[in-house]
């Protein structure tokens, strides 16, 4: 089944009418035989007839939308385009070197029983957990010394205990043959379970099909912020909520708060978890990023916030999924490209022996959109059933669906993105950092251009307050 057909088969109802939506142009794009520009596109087709049903309800009239396959795939990669003004007048790549160096020796180490292992290093206190278990110095020969002393599943196990994160990696066929692949295999790529009752919620009003919905994000780091931002470009208020203390990566963090502001609260302080009970009653999209039921032991998960707030969208954006017996684990994208067989399959495709990611984060931006996508379902429900809902997507499945597209059987390394085609997506916005340029939003609908209100936000900055 092609990718958007997945998508669409989670919408119900009636098919889009013939020319009401649009994908055009195909992989490759970039240097991968996975079809992850098409994938992206079909996501990010799902939001625009999601906005559409949206506009229907509130206006009577759909809306057509378009997405190009080649400027998809090059959102998949968004964070790599920020580009910061200097006074020259020149625009310089944003890097963030520690974490830079902390990724590069996020890769595969082989182990002592000859298969692969990836230990992920992406935060400073991930990198310590995971040295001080293989007792390993901060360099690729160290680390892969220590791994090779290690069979993988029982390195994989030991991370595990040690509240780390990385895996072993596996061929397609091994994780579907697991108890958690089957699992997931079994169910949709995105899911919107109701939760509880409440009476049905006309949109509010506004010239934009989502103007007047306010959305709480306590994600951060691609995929969950990703959901934000989409939900944001249709004329979402959205309000970042993050601690103080909590580890960003600077880059990521400017390529996903466009639209967006963003306030500090300590969920372990009893006064400010009470701001947050305070602005989730009149929230109707909670989206939350961490381990299942870590938000639970904080008195926020999805059962108590359709208790505090009847008609809540809550959302929850995982590596694995929200039950099954990996779960609890943290993950990050390579994760689910080792587990999900694209890390390996990769290797094979370049006949190399060492698993190759991919060159996007492809499961982490396809999550984003279909988490935004599942919200925007879930919205349409509660207009016109009532009720509250819990949306669940994870990493995984996106992987899933990823390789159920199969591979191209010829693809060229070299191919790319060229200067032409990015000037087509760039936007110069003002911001806390000065003037930067990044990328616009690739969605194109008939009536309603997306765009955001705001420029990407500083941390911290607002209250915790709602904007209107």
């Amino acid at each position: 089944m092609s990718a958007f057909n997945e998508i669409l088969d989670i919408r119900a109802g009636s098919p889009p009418s013939p020319g009401e939506v649009t994908i055009s142009g195909n992989d490759p794009v970039l240097p991968t035989s996975f079809r992850i520009g098409e994938t992206a596109a079909a996501a990010i087709a799902g939001v625009g007839l999601a906005i559409s049903d949206l506009w229907e309800l509130k206006t009577g009239r759909r809306q057509s939308c378009k997405v190009d396959v080649r400027h998809a795939a090059a959102a998949l990669c968004s964070n790599k385009y920020v580009r910061i003004k200097q006074q020259n007048g020149s625009f310089i790549s944003m890097v963030d070197e520690r974490h830079e160096a902390m990724r590069r020796l996020t890769q595969a180490y082989q182990s002592k029983d000859g298969r692969w292992v990836l230990p992920h290093f992406g935060l400073s206190h991930l990198q310590k957990r995971v040295l001080s278990l293989l007792d390993a110095e901060p360099n690729t020969h160290s680390i892969a010394k220590a791994v090779s002393k290690w069979d993988a599943l029982d390195l994989e196990m030991a991370i595990d205990e040690a509240r780390a994160c990385g895996g072993m990696v596996r061929s397609n066929s091994q994780w579907l043959s697991e108890p958690h692949g089957q699992l997931l295999a079994q169910k949709p790529v995105v899911e919107i379970i109701k939760i509880g009752d409440s009476d049905p919620e006309p949109l509010p009003k506004g010239e934009r099909p989502i103007d007047g919905i306010r959305v709480l994000d306590l994600t951060r780091i691609l995929a969950g912020p990703v959901t934000a931002r989409t939900l944001a470009e249709h004329g979402a208020d959205v309000l970042m909520v993050a601690a103080q203390n909590l580890p960003q990566v600077g880059p990521y963090v400017v390529d996903t708060s466009h639209g967006k502001r963003s306030c500090f609260l300590d969920l372990k302080n009893k006064e400010e978890s009470q701001k947050l009970r305070h602005l989730m009653k009149s929230a109707d999209v909670f989206s939350q990023g961490y381990r299942p039921a870590v938000m639970s032991g904080l008195g926020f998960g999805p059962e108590e916030a359709s208790e505090i707030r009847p008609g809540i969208i809550y959302v929850s954006i995982s590596c694995f999924g929200a039950d099954g017996p990996l779960s609890h684990r943290a993950g990050w994208e390579q994760i689910a490209q080792i587990m999900t067989g694209i890390a390996a399959a990769g290797a094979e495709k370049k006949g190399v022996e060492q698993p190759k990611v991919l060159p996007a984060a492809a499961n982490d931006y396809i999550t984003g959109y279909l988490g935004a996508y599942g919200t925007l379902l879930a919205l349409a429900r509660r207009a016109i059933q009532g009720g509250s809902y819990h949306v669940r997507v994870s990493l995984c499945q996106s992987g899933m669906m990823i390789y159920r597209q199969g591979q191209l059987k010829n693809y060229r390394s070299d191919v790319g993105l060229n200067e032409t085609e990015l000037k087509e997506l760039w936007l110069e916005t003002e911001t806390h950092l000065g003037p930067i340029r990044h990328f616009r939003p690739v969605l194109q609908l008939s009536e309603t251009t997306p765009f955001w209100e705001l420029p990407t936000a500083k941390l911290g900055l607002s209250p915790p307050n709602w904007a209107t």
